[in-house]
């Protein structure tokens, strides 16, 4: 796959986790993200998007999320639990990005407030009309999606590289 094509990520913040007398890494999803979840998985078939990697972090409340919205895909994409993604910084996530094979065109990413945010913020040089300040007004609520576009090889992603192009939350 040519390096000069079209490619969209997709960053999803984990539906809303409860608070048990657990670690944070094992917190599971609170009865509203089980019901925000699926309702992120619609919204990915409304905008046409099939992505062909999911990067998720190895959390108990991302991989509940992601089980909940993969269930609503047409296709299953291979799935990669990567631990680094949990409390990754801006500059970890971006190297994460980096690493992604040239022949996936559409990657989603199930992590972590504030990293999701703060990497949709970082990526975008440009923005759809409107997306840049909904996206800062609601700061990136649980099950919150951006969808950053971009042309050029994974390993060229950096800040201010993409377009944001999408911005969803269940509850905005």
């Amino acid at each position: 796959m040519s390096v000069d094509v079209p490619r969209r990520i997709v960053l999803l913040r984990h539906a809303k986790a409860d608070w048990p007398q657990v670690s944070d890494h094992e917190r599971p999803l609170a009865e509203r993200g089980r019901q925000d979840a699926p309702l992120a998985g619609r919204r990915l078939v409304e905008a046409g998007i099939a992505p062909e990697l999911t990067l998720c972090s190895t959390a108990v409340r991302t991989r509940e999320t992601w089980k909940l919205v993969v269930h609503e895909l047409p296709h299953r994409p291979k799935t990669v639990y990567e631990e680094r993604l949990y409390e990754a910084s801006l500059g970890e996530l971006l190297a994460l990005l980096n690493e992604t094979p040239d022949d996936v065109s559409e990657l989603l990413v199930v992590g972590h407030n504030p990293g999701m945010h703060a990497l949709a913020d970082a990526l975008a040089g440009e923005a759809e009309e409107g997306t840049r300040e909904r996206m800062a007004k609601s700061g990136f609520p649980t099950s919150a999606l951006a969808v950053v576009t971009f042309s050029g090889s994974w390993k060229s992603v950096e800040h201010g590289v993409g377009r944001l192009s999408d911005f969803w939350a269940p509850h905005e």
